[in-house]
C-alpha cells in the first residue's frame, strides 16, 4: 500500500515564492531495499537544475548532506522502497535581490514495492489544444501551467496520462515523464531538444539496456502518431516510477519484450 510522508525545514516561510509564483525545482531520490539508489545522479540533476534557474546554492548542499537527511529522516524510519521527490524554492526574504534569496527544501516521501518495478498499466491520449516548450527550461520539472490543464483534462475523460507536443507537433513528453516507444528492435526516446524531461531513472534504464545490447537506443524528433505504430510502450516518470501504456486510443500494446528489459535491469542493481 502506498504511503505518504512529509518534511519540512524548521526555517519554513507559509508565504514563499514556490507559494506565490511557483519559484521551485523538482528531483526525485530513489530508496530500493532501505538503501538510496543513484543517489549522485539525482543530486547531480537537482545542482544543475538550480543552476538553470539561478538558485543561490548554499554550501552545505552537498552530496553527503543529502544522503545522510534521507537515512535519517527517511531510511531510520523504516521505509524500505520509495519516491523521495525534493522541491527546492526560494523565500521571500530577499525578493528584490532574487540572485541573494535565500534557499530552502522540502520533501515527501511515497512508498512502494520497489521503484524499479512497473506498478501498473496506463492509458493515454494525445492532446492538441495546448504543447510544451523545448527550451534551457523545458528539461527540468519547474511549474508547469501545461502540466496542470492536461492532468485534469486527463482526470475530466478517464485517462491516466497525455501525451504532450511541442510547438512542432512531435511529441515532447507525458504529463509526468518520458515515453519510450518500442518499433522492432529499436527503443526511440524523444530527444531533449524536443521538450523531454531529463530522467536520471530513465537515463539509468537506457544506458543498461544499451551496454547490454537489449536493443538499440534511438534519441528521435517522434512524429505526433508514431506512437500508433509501436509495438510497446512506457512512461518513465522520476515523479511516479514506471508503467507500461496499455492503450491509446483505438490501439492497444503488449507489455513483454519491456517487462522483461526492466526485469534484467531490477536484477543488476
Amino acid at each position: 500500500m502506498m504511503q505518504k510522508l512529509e518534511y519540512i525545514e524548521d526555517n519554513l516561510q507559509t508565504v514563499n515564492r514556490a507559494f506565490l509564483f511557483g519559484d521551485a525545482v523538482w528531483v526525485s531520490f530513489f530508496v530500493r531495499n532501505s538503501e538510496l539508489i543513484m543517489s549522485e545522479e539525482s543530486y547531480f540533476f537537482l545542482m544543475a537544475s538550480m543552476r538553470k534557474m539561478r538558485f543561490n546554492i548554499p554550501l552545505s548542499y552537498t552530496l553527503e548532506f543529502f544522503q545522510e537527511l534521507f537515512k535519517k529522516e527517511v531510511l531510520e524510519k523504516d521505509v524500505q522502497s520509495a519516491i523521495v521527490n525534493l522541491m527546492v524554492y526560494r523565500q521571500q526574504d530577499n525578493s528584490d535581490d532574487l540572485p541573494k534569496a535565500t534557499t530552502s527544501f522540502y520533501f515527501e516521501v511515497k512508498t512502494m514495492t520497489d521503484p524499479l518495478s512497473i506498478q501498473s498499466s496506463i492509458e493515454l491520449d494525445m492532446i492538441k489544444e495546448i504543447n510544451v516548450n523545448s527550451n534551457l527550461l523545458s528539461n527540468i520539472r519547474v511549474h508547469s501551467p501545461e502540466n496542470i490543464y492536461a492532468s485534469i483534462y486527463a482526470k475530466d475523460n478517464d485517462l491516466d496520462d497525455l501525451i504532450l507536443l511541442n510547438p512542432n507537433k512531435r511529441i515532447a513528453r507525458s504529463i509526468y515523464g518520458n515515453l519510450l516507444f518500442l518499433q522492432g528492435n529499436t527503443i526511440k526516446v524523444p530527444k531533449q531538444t524536443e521538450g523531454a524531461y531529463i530522467s536520471p531513472l530513465m537515463e539509468n534504464f537506457v544506458t543498461f539496456v544499451h551496454k547490454n545490447k537489449l536493443a538499440e537506443i534511438e534519441e528521435a524528433e517522434v512524429i505526433a502518431f508514431e506512437s500508433q505504430k509501436s509495438d510497446e510502450i512506457i512512461r518513465i516518470s522520476d515523479e511516479k516510477g514506471i508503467h507500461t501504456v496499455s492503450k491509446i486510443r483505438n490501439k492497444t500494446f503488449e507489455s513483454t519484450r519491456f517487462t522483461e528489459m526492466l526485469e534484467a535491469w531490477k536484477a543488476s542493481f
